[in-house]
Formats: structure tokens, sequence, C-alpha cells
């Protein structure tokens, strides 16, 4: 039986920006509160982007920023940066520190830098970072949420209205039956009912139902079953919400021809383009540092860096460009 990939980061980033309040709620109680609802929130996607790409992004991370207003009455403005991290990353904390500066030294104004762990290794609670010589010392300390820590509180996450809780228990249990996908379907059954008696609205329970799906992929023959109890279950309850498993079924029914012959070549050409893409990331993180640190990388330099083809060199030549003194120094680094 194929193994199915769960999708965490996609679920997670769909579901963050949708329900961004319930999920402050959930897990940062004091930041939600000290928050002007009435205001509109500002997603800044782009921002991040030239942020990420400059500080180095995790291999599995999902980062959300935004501008909110406080209700402190001073009318100031916060930048909240969010981090959902579901595996172990040894850099994750300066990675954190990185796009708080950079943030900072855009605008000037307060950001605050939020942590989600999502992975399995319980010791691994990276809450700051610092770095110091000579009396001189920067350090930041950042508050983080262990989604592994709900583990124990299955009927409390069932029973709560907020969304934050429903992904959480999903996390879990995928995280839970991952070589066990006959288990990892009943985990799903169940989860998906209780979402349909909540008593959200249409649209809400349509988008959780995507987000859970991602999260807890199963192989072919088990999702048609899946598919199948769904619908007799919404018959048996006279549910009006059938449609998220009526398209999956329909879906599922139109591509199953064109996937077969398909899936194939789309799987090494996916590949392809992931590593292509990667290296290219990295190469820009290195430039990009670089122009921030001095100003003009000269154009041999930079053809040097393009020309490197190896992604773990060249995340190590980020960090020699913001630690380097001068443009000459940095290019000692590089390979000949």
């Amino acid at each position: 039986m194929r193994r199915a990939q769960a999708d965490f980061d996609d679920a997670w980033k769909d579901a963050l920006e949708r329900y961004f309040r319930p999920f402050l709620a959930f897990f940062f109680p004091q930041a939600h509160d000290g928050i002007n609802w009435e205001r509109p929130v500002e997603f800044l996607e782009q921002e991040l982007r030239q942020v990420v790409r400059r500080a180095g992004r995790g291999k599995r991370t999902v980062d959300k920023l935004a501008r909110v207003w406080l209700k402190d009455g001073s009318g100031a403005k916060v930048f909240l940066h969010v981090e959902i991290q579901s595996q172990k990353e040894s850099d994750f904390a300066e990675r954190m520190l990185i796009c708080n500066v950079l943030l900072y030294a855009r605008h000037r104004e307060c950001v605050v830098s939020l942590g989600i762990l999502g992975d399995t290794q319980r010791e691994w609670r990276p809450q700051g970072f610092r770095y110091g010589l000579w009396d001189c010392e920067v350090s930041m300390r950042f508050p983080v949420v262990k989604l592994a820590d709900y583990e124990a509180r299955d009927e409390e996450l069932a029973c709560s209205a907020n969304p934050a809780a429903l992904l959480t228990l999903a996390h879990l249990k995928t995280q839970a039956t991952r070589r066990r996908p006959e288990s990892r379907l009943e985990w799903k059954l169940r989860i998906v009912k209780w979402l349909y008696q909540r008593g959200h609205e249409r649209d809400q329970v349509v988008d959780l139902f995507r987000c859970v799906d991602l999260m807890m992929a199963l192989p072919d023959d088990l999702q048609g079953e899946f598919t199948h109890q769904m619908v007799q279950y919404e018959e048996e309850q006279r549910m009006p919400l059938i449609s998220p498993t009526e398209r999956r079924a329909i879906e599922r029914g139109m591509q199953q021809g064109m996937q077969q012959g398909m899936q194939q070549g789309m799987q090494q050409g996916m590949q392809q383009g992931m590593q292509q893409g990667s290296l290219q990331e990295a190469r820009e993180a290195v430039l990009d540092n670089l122009e921030v640190c001095f100003g003009h990388v000269p154009s041999p330099t930079a053809d040097r860096i393009r020309r490197i083809e190896d992604v773990l060199l060249l995340k190590e030549l980020r960090r020699k460009a913001i630690q380097a003194g001068s443009i000459e120094e940095f290019q000692q680094a590089l390979p000949a």
C-alpha cells in the first residue's frame, strides 16, 4: 500500500490567514487580547517573502506576517511574525532573530515573533537566540507553543469550537498514525464528524474540511472508503454540507485515468524543479544578505555564487555574509 504524503504546510498556511484571530486566541491569548480587532488586519505576503529569502527558510516552515493595531489607546501598529515549524531545525531561533531584525530595520516599528513547533521532538523548545563578545551582546526571546503538549488532551481539542483546536488534533493524529493508515482513516472520520457537529457556518466547514483533508492524507483505496462513509453519514444526518465530499468524489473520478499515465513523469519533473528552485532561492539569499551588509556585490562575486550547486554550502555562505567584516573577507570563503 502506497504511503500517502501528509501536507502540514499548506493546511496550516490556509487556516492561519483565514482564522488568524481564533488562532491567536487559542495559542497566544496575551497577543490576542492586546490587539484592536475593530481595525483591519493587514497581511504582508510580499514583504514576508523578501525577509524570508534573506533570512533563509527552514525545510518545513509556514510563515505569516501581519500588521495589527494595539488597543491600548496609543494608536500604535505592530508587526506579528508567526512561524510554524513542523520539524526540528537547528537554526530556527537564529532565523527568528534575523527576520525580526530585518523587519525592524526596514520599518522601525515593534516586531513580535511567535513560534509554533509541530515536530515530534519533545525536548526541542528554542525560545531565544543570543550572541556576544567583549561586553557587547545581542539577544532575543520569543514565545513558542509545542503542539506535542496537546497529545493527552483529545477531548478538550474535540470539544472546542476554535478551528485551531481541531487542526491541532488533526496534526497530532496524522503524526501518530504515520505507519497505520487504517487508524488514520478512523481518526479522520471522527475528526470530520466532530467538525460537522460544531455548528460552524457552511463556508467554514468547507475550509476546515479541506485543511483536515490535506493533513490526514490517505492511500487511494482508504480515501475512497472515507468519501463513501462521509457521504453515507451526511445522508443519515440529513446534513446539507455534502459538497466537500461530493466534489472530492467527482474530482477523483475525473483525475484517476489521467493520473495513472502522468504520475511518473510529473513526479520526476516536480522533483527536478523543486531541487532547482531550492538552489536558486539559496543563491538569492546569499546575494541579498551581501547587498544589505555591503551595499554592492561585485559582478565576479555574484557570478561565482550563482554557479554554486551545493545548498548546504550556500547556507554557510549566507551566514558568512552576515558575519564578514568586508566583502573581501567574504570572498575568501568562496570555493575556487
